[in-house]
C-alpha cells in the first residue's frame, strides 16, 4: 500500500460477521484506545476494524505530506480488501471523521458514513501549522494538557481515569513528524463547499459539550448535506465513542439495520 501506509486491526466481531464497520481515530489517538469499548458492544452485528494514523498506534511513522483525501485513499483500500463482498460502513472521529466527509463524496466500497466530533472545515489554517512547527520542536507530550481539556467532558478524567490515561499515553508516544504532518492536513482540509456532492446516507454526530466542534455547526452542515442525519451525543466532548461508548454503539447500530443503496450511491 502506498503511503500514507496505514495499518488495520480488528476491534471485535470476524471475518463472517455479516457487515463490516471500519472505524478512523482523532488526531493523537490510537484507534484501539478510542474505538475499543464502542467496537465490543457491535460484536454480535458486525466485524469491526480500525485503522491507525501514521506515527499512532500501529501504523509506521511518516514525515511525508498527505492529505486527507490521501488518507481517504489508503482507507478505501483498506476496505475494498476486508469487506469480501459485504456491505462496508465507516465512521470516524475529529481527523477520522474528516476521512468520513471525504468518503461521502467518494465512497468507494461505503454504504453508510459516520463523522464524529468534526466538521468539513475544522479550526484555523494558520493555528494548526503553528501547532505543527510546536510539537516538531518539542514534541508530542507538549500538547497532553491541552488535549485533555478538549477531549474529555468535565468530570471525564475523574469519573474514568483508565479510559483517559490510555489515550493521553496514545498521544505521549505518538510520532512527532507523522503528528505534525497530520496538523499539516487538516490545515488543508476544506469541504464546505462541497458538502452538497456528498453521495452516501451520512450522520453527523457531534459532542453536546464539544469545544471545536459545536453543534449548532455540524447541525449547519447535515442542512447542507443531502439527505443527512444530525445526532448530538449528549454530555460528551471531543471524543464520543471513548466518553460514552453505549449511546455511540447504540446509533451506529441503528444505522446499520437500515437498509441502504447498493454500490455506493442514493
Amino acid at each position: 500500500m502506498p503511503e500514507p501506509s496505514l495499518t488495520a486491526t480488528r476491534l471485535a466481531g470476524s471475518a463472517d460477521s455479516p457487515a463490516l464497520l471500519v472505524v478512523g481515530p482523532s488526531l493523537g489517538t490510537s484507534v484501539e484506545a478510542l474505538w475499543s469499548a464502542t467496537a465490543a458492544m457491535l460484536a454480535d452485528a458486525v466485524e469491526v476494524v480500525g485503522w491507525d494514523l501514521p506515527g499512532h498506534g500501529r501504523s509506521a511513522p511518516t514525515d511525508r505530506p498527505f492529505t486527507i483525501a490521501d488518507l481517504a485513499a489508503r482507507v478505501r483500500e483498506l476496505a475494498a480488501g476486508e469487506a469480501r463482498g459485504r456491505a462496508a460502513h465507516h465512521a470516524g472521529v475529529s481527523l477520522g471523521g474528516a476521512v468520513a466527509l471525504q468518503l461521502a463524496l467518494e465512497p468507494g466500497p461505503f454504504t453508510a458514513v459516520a463523522c464524529l466530533a468534526s466538521a468539513a472545515k475544522i479550526g484555523e489554517e494558520q493555528a494548526w501549522h503553528e501547532r505543527a512547527d510546536l510539537v516538531r520542536r518539542a514534541g508530542t507530550p507538549v500538547m497532553v494538557t491541552g488535549s485533555a481539556q478538549r477531549w474529555f467532558a468535565p468530570g471525564f478524567l475523574e469519573r474514568e481515569p483508565a479510559v483517559a490515561d490510555r489515550l493521553l499515553h496514545a498521544l505521549r508516544v505518538a510520532d512527532a513528524a507523522s503528528y505534525a504532518r497530520a496538523c499539516d492536513a487538516l490545515a488543508s482540509h476544506d469541504l464546505r463547499d462541497r458538502l452538497p456532492e456528498v453521495r452516501v446516507p451520512l450522520l453527523l454526530g457531534p459532542g453536546e459539550l464539544d469545544p471545536v466542534i459545536a453543534p449548532a455547526a455540524a447541525r449547519a452542515e447535515a442542512a447542507a448535506a443531502p439527505g443527512a442525519q444530525l445526532h448530538v451525543f449528549a454530555g460528551c466532548a471531543h471524543l464520543p465513542p471513548a466518553e460514552d461508548p453505549a449511546a455511540v454503539a447504540a446509533v451506529l447500530r441503528a444505522r446499520l439495520e437500515t437498509p441502504t443503496p447498493r454500490g455506493g450511491t442514493r
